[in-house]
This record gives C-alpha cells, sequence and structure tokens, in this order.
C-alpha cells in the first residue's frame, strides 16, 4: 500500500524546489539545450534527482522512466514503474511564464495507477487515481459533456484551416496542462501529430480519464505505458462524446504523418 500523503508531499516539496529557480520570482537558473531548440535547465534537473530519491525510497520495488535520466531497460522487469517529468513545460518555464508543471505517474502492468500535477507558479495540484476520479485543489473535476466537434475549445496558438471550426483558448507550454484542461472543462479537445514519450501524458492523462474524458493516441487506439520504446504517435484527449468525431477528422493527417 502506498503512503500518499508521503506521495503528494514529495510532488509538493518537488514543486518548491522549482519555485524556488523559477524565472518568474526574479531567479535566472542556468539553462542549457539538449538539442537545438530543446531547453533543460538545472531546475530540471534538480527535481529529477530529488524526485528519483525520495520515489525510490517511498517505493524501492517500482522502476524509474524520467525525460532527465538515462533510461535502463531494468524497469521493464518491474511490475510497477514511476513515469517522471521533472518540469513538463521548461520553455514556459525558463522565459518566466506559469505554463509549466511536475509530473508524476505510477503506471501497473502499462496503466496509470496514480497521477499528481504540480504546477506551483499557478496554485494548481492535480490528483487521480485509477477508478477513484480526479480533483483539482482537491475539488472534484468534470470533462465537458459537449456533443458536436464544430465549436470544440482548443488550447492552440493557431488552427489550420480545415480546424477552423474550432474555438481556440489559451495554451500553456506543458502539454500535460493543456490535457489537464480537458479534464477540467476548460477545453474539448487536445491533438498532437507526433511522436511524444510517456513521461509527458502518463499523469495527465489519467486525470483526463478519470475526470470522465477520452483518451487515446492519434488513432483512437489506448495508451500503454513502460514500454520498451517509451514513444507512441499523437495524442487525442477530448470530452467523450466528440472522440470519435476527432478522430476521424484527424486520421488522414495522422497516417501521413506517423
Amino acid at each position: 500500500m502506498i503512503d500518499y500523503q508521503r506521495l503528494s508531499d514529495i510532488v509538493r516539496e518537488a514543486g518548491r524546489m522549482a519555485l524556488a529557480l523559477w524565472p518568474g520570482h526574479g531567479h535566472a537558473p542556468k539553462v542549457w539545450d539538449k538539442l537545438p531548440g530543446n531547453p533543460v535547465s538545472e531546475a530540471d534537473i534538480a527535481v529529477d534527482s530529488f524526485l528519483k530519491r525520495e520515489l525510490h525510497a517511498l517505493l524501492p520495488s517500482a522502476g524509474w522512466l524520467s525525460e532527465e535520466t538515462v533510461d535502463h531497460p531494468e524497469r521493464l522487469e518491474r511490475g510497477l514503474c514511476w513515469l517522471v517529468d521533472p518540469i513538463d513545460g521548461t520553455r514556459d518555464f525558463v522565459r518566466g511564464r506559469p505554463g509549466w508543471c511536475i509530473s508524476v505517474a505510477l503506471v501497473s502492468a502499462g496503466r496509470p495507477l496514480i497521477g499528481m500535477l504540480d504546477a506551483p507558479a499557478r496554485g494548481e495540484f492535480w490528483l487521480a487515481t485509477a477508478g477513484q476520479g480526479a480533483s483539482r485543489n482537491g475539488q472534484p473535476i468534470h470533462a465537458s459533456d459537449r456533443t458536436t466537434l464544430a465549436g470544440a475549445r482548443v488550447p492552440a496558438d493557431s488552427l489550420p484551416g480545415p480546424d477552423s471550426d474550432l474555438v481556440i483558448v489559451d495554451k500553456p507550454n506543458s502539454i500535460a496542462l493543456r490535457i489537464a484542461m480537458v479534464a477540467a472543462n476548460e477545453a474539448d479537445l487536445l491533438a498532437t501529430l507526433r511522436w511524444g514519450y510517456e513521461w509527458d501524458i502518463a499523469a495527465a492523462a489519467l486525470i483526463a480519464r478519470e475526470a470522465g474524458a477520452s483518451a487515446s493516441d492519434a488513432f483512437g487506439q489506448p495508451l500503454d505505458y513502460n514500454k520498451r520504446d517509451p514513444r507512441a504517435f499523437g495524442l487525442l484527449v477530448t470530452a467523450p462524446a466528440i472522440h470519435a468525431a476527432a478522430v476521424e477528422r484527424l486520421a488522414d493527417r495522422a497516417a501521413k504523418l506517423a
């Protein structure tokens, strides 16, 4: 049995560590590019190290998969695995914008059991446990009951012509927070048509699902976690009644890009 209070305390402490280095509070953390256009900061590394140590102490039997740690196949032999993005939305973090969060999920047999997001610059803490619903700051959240794709709210900077019938809403850099917007009925649709990593989405996808949203890959297939290759093509998180229509709309584009 996992100590939920201790897990929550660990994730919140990670959030405080990141906030102490956030430029939005006047700090200037060291920042460099892992790859061109892919920034990482000293806060990412510090939070990653802290979470790896504390989560291992909390649950020594679990494996580990994180954006900032070299992957090791040993995790595949474990029944449980932590999936962690120490700072999801690093671009917003280093620019002093609040659209970032700490993302922590515990998965078993390819399915998330627990998902937590701490977005301290926004004063938000998100939590979901499989089969027990989802909450933000202790208050239950529920996805939209929208039944038509036209008019659906999408966190995006812009929309291509075929999607001009959708409505743009605010877009934090963190994909986890964009997923959480669907969970909290602040958006109706989140879609990506690119290769992404499990640690980006595991916690938030569980939060969305437990809030009643539908979550899948770009082709409408179930999301699996702790795979040998920790990638999936595309993500689609929607109000449940419009998921099939969204899959249909994206099908041709997804097939060409995958």
